[in-house]
């Protein structure tokens, strides 16, 4: 089956905002637009968080572009959203906010791993129960688990102080269960390849702007937008890269 993960857009509810100079809605527009191009036809469509920028109002200008997604559209939040409002306002189709769903020999999770009025992460116990329970209830999947905030250090020291407190946790319920095959996240609007043990990690750069990669202190690159295309295969095998759209794309 194919994914396409989109991430960190931060839309606002206005087409005209920038959000640190980058008008969001245009380039997620262009991403989506190059990802219709380049891999049409997606079984399934990730979002990973940061979907607004602690606007509400952005949740309709997401709904819009995604409308006629043609795949099931599942959504996470991240810092600079609130869980209630992408549950109230991306609740109908094509959007789908399952905890677990089922893909022929995949399965997809998707955690919450926000913290009201913080920007780092965590996963409360019942979400990594949660967890823990779906994995075990369908041992036959292979699982490609999905949340906001890094697991593993990125060498940033700014960006690593907002990463998932509680990682030791999370890769503790993981390692119980066999057929965890990938790990794919945001938040850090940089790109991240790896593997923890037999699972492949996978950070997505964000569709509007990208943080500097190793910066002790917060800065912007020139890095354009971007998305990441997965292909997880009936054997468990993981096929991933990423898409950079440029301008005159």
């Amino acid at each position: 089956m194919l994914a396409l993960q989109f991430t960190d857009p931060h839309l606002t509810g206005s087409p005209d905002m920038r959000v640190r100079g980058v008008a969001t809605t245009a380039t997620l527009a262009r991403c989506i637009a190059h990802a219709r191009r380049r891999h049409p036809g997606p079984d399934a469509v990730l979002l990973t968080g940061d979907l607004v920028h602690d606007d509400p109002a952005g949740y309709a200008a997401l709904a819009a572009q995604f409308r006629d997604s043609g795949a099931p559209v599942h959504c996470l939040p991240g810092n600079h959203d609130d869980p209630a409002d992408v549950r109230r306002a991306l609740a109908g189709a094509p959007f789908a906010q399952d905890f677990a769903s089922r893909y022929g020999r995949w399965m997809i999770v998707m955690l919450d791993s926000t913290v009201r009025g913080e920007h780092g992460g965590r996963l409360a116990d019942s979400e990594l129960a949660r967890l823990d329970a779906a994995l075990a209830a369908q041992p036959d999947a292979h699982a490609l688990v999905c949340l906001h905030h890094h697991p593993v250090p990125h060498g940033s020291a700014w960006l690593d102080a907002l990463m998932l407190a509680n990682a030791d946790e999370f890769f503790s319920v993981l390692a119980r269960h066999g057929g965890v095959r990938g790990l794919a996240w945001g938040h850090t609007h940089q790109p991240f390849e790896g593997m923890h043990g037999r699972v492949r990690l996978m950070g997505t750069p964000s569709t509007c702007m990208q943080f500097a990669q190793e910066a002790d202190e917060f800065e912007i690159d020139d890095r354009p937008p971007a998305y990441r295309w997965i292909e997880l295969g009936d054997d468990g095998r993981i096929e991933t890269g990423i898409e950079w759209v440029h301008a005159h794309e």
